[in-house]
């Protein structure tokens, strides 16, 4: 019983830092959206571990699968988009910055929805998941005095999109962990917390360029497939896969 559990631990765990995210995006004092972006992304670390814990003990559950969806709406739609609101959609027009701010939580729930119900493609997720959306979205929201307000509304626009689009994106759910580590697993998230509250300002631009190129290598592959060249290659591949399985049979 308390084994079948302790994934659930990491879930909760991951919900728990949503909520105080949340709380914090709303504290007018300074450099809360700071922790409540480093929130995101250590929520983030412990949405990548439930699962492969469960694996790992062999205790997954539709219990678990479903505590993990309703925790990941709060913790990379809700809170991500409540920090960007207070961070940087003060000043714009009220009408459009609820709005904009409530489209994207509701793509994420689209997304996870999506997800539950849909067998996806072997090695890929469809649309950009929602954890890396948030985790970009939140860490950008870190930028808003460099960026110009209107780029942050698209960006979050977006980054909507992207979640219930379908585009493909590498999921990396076969890089397993032993049983044998899981021991481990809270010195790990331990020191990841204490490096994140040390280098408060490095580890977020760290997390947002890596989280980016991910969004943007899945962007890019689909445009390519969707180039006349492309096909063509793709066309001529399968042809001749096809031509040499003649030949061997």
């Amino acid at each position: 019983m308390i084994t079948k559990s302790i994934p659930n631990l990491f879930t909760i765990g991951n919900l728990s830092l949503g909520v105080i995210a949340i709380i914090l995006a709303f504290n007018n004092e300074a450099n809360t959206s700071n922790t409540a972006a480093l929130l995101v992304i250590i929520a983030m670390l412990l949405d990548g571990l439930d699962g492969r814990v469960a694996r790992a003990l062999n205790v997954q559950s539709e219990f678990g699968k479903e505590l993990d969806s309703l925790s990941d709406v709060i913790s990379f739609g809700v809170a991500p988009a409540f920090i960007m609101y207070q961070a940087a959609f003060q000043d714009v027009n009220p009408a459009l910055a609820w709005i904009v701010t409530a489209i994207f939580p509701i793509c994420g729930a689209l997304r996870l929805a999506r997800f539950n119900v849909i067998d996806g493609i072997p090695g890929y997720f469809i649309g950009l998941p929602i954890p890396a959306a948030g985790g970009v979205l939140a860490t950008l929201a870190l930028f808003h005095h460099e960026l110009h307000y209107s780029l942050l509304l698209i960006s979050t626009v977006a980054l909507s999109f992207l979640m219930v689009s379908n585009m493909k994106y590498p999921n990396f759910k076969k890089l397993g962990l032993p049983k044998k580590a899981i021991w481990a697993i809270p010195i790990v998230v331990l020191a990841a917390a204490v490096l994140a509250f040390m280098f408060q300002e490095a580890i977020p631009k760290v997390i947002l360029a890596l989280l980016l190129l991910y969004a943007l290598w899945g962007l890019k592959k689909n445009v390519d497939g969707l180039l006349p060249s492309s096909k063509r290659a793709k066309r001529r591949k399968a042809a001749e896969e096809k031509e040499q399985s003649k030949h061997s049979a």
